[in-house]
């Protein structure tokens, strides 16, 4: 492989680094404003999803510019085709991030059981951004020790988000029954919370490709 194809795949694999840190990193600080219960404070994160958008086009290029312009071995043409369906999926991260956050915090207020939403949304969130760690950690180990190990992380984590969703579920159902005029803030919360686990998904979604760009075989997706 030429030097400047390494070149060109590893500046691949850090600008999708920086994406996913991006989106990490706007996920725990949300994280931290609900554990602390600062709801309101929750308006004031943005989250560009144009911005992230336009990057997703612009790596979507360079491998795409990658691909025409030399001919990668199988192992890093199972990579580049990873790596472009890895793009979307950072995006549909990034979007069930900022649904969650909107209408977590237009619906949220002191009158809904707040103990009860909380149980279940703090441990839930906090796997759905284990998740998303762990895909980086998968991105970045080039050895094969470890990538079946991270690859299970991400595959609990996001079997977590599920879990807990449907315990939440479970919980805020009845109550949102007996409590008529907020039923219609409680089942936008779990709306809301769906996205969670929508973007846990997208992890697994992500580790899938890059089990597929490490190891071969079949290309399966969420």
């Amino acid at each position: 492989m030429l030097k400047v194809e390494i070149e060109k795949i590893k500046n691949i694999k850090t600008q999708i680094t920086n994406m996913g840190e991006q989106i990490i990193e706007t996920n725990n600080k949300i994280h931290d404003l609900i554990k602390k219960r600062e709801f309101k404070a929750l308006k004031e994160i943005k989250i560009p999803i144009k911005t992230i958008n336009q990057k997703s086009h612009e790596i979507d290029n360079m491998i795409v510019t990658t691909l025409a312009l030399y001919s990668p071995e199988a192992k890093d043409l199972r990579a580049m085709v990873a790596y472009l369906k890895m793009t979307n999926e950072l995006v549909r991260a990034a979007e069930n991030t900022k649904t969650f956050l909107k209408n977590f915090y237009k619906n949220f207020s002191d009158e809904l059981r707040t103990d009860v939403i909380l149980e279940y949304t703090i441990p839930m969130h906090r796997s759905m951004i284990t998740a998303l760690e762990s895909t980086l950690k998968l991105l970045k180990e080039d050895g094969t020790n470890d990538i079946k190990k991270i690859y299970n992380i991400i595959a609990i984590e996001e079997n977590k988000t599920d879990d807990l969703y449907v315990m939440i579920e479970k919980n805020l159902l009845p109550i949102a029954s007996n409590e008529h005029e907020l039923s219609k803030e409680y089942f936008n919360i779990l709306s809301s919370l769906r996205k969670v686990e929508k973007t846990a998904d997208r992890a697994l979604s992500i580790a899938m490709l890059l089990m597929y760009a490490k190891q071969g075989g079949e290309l399966h997706q969420l």
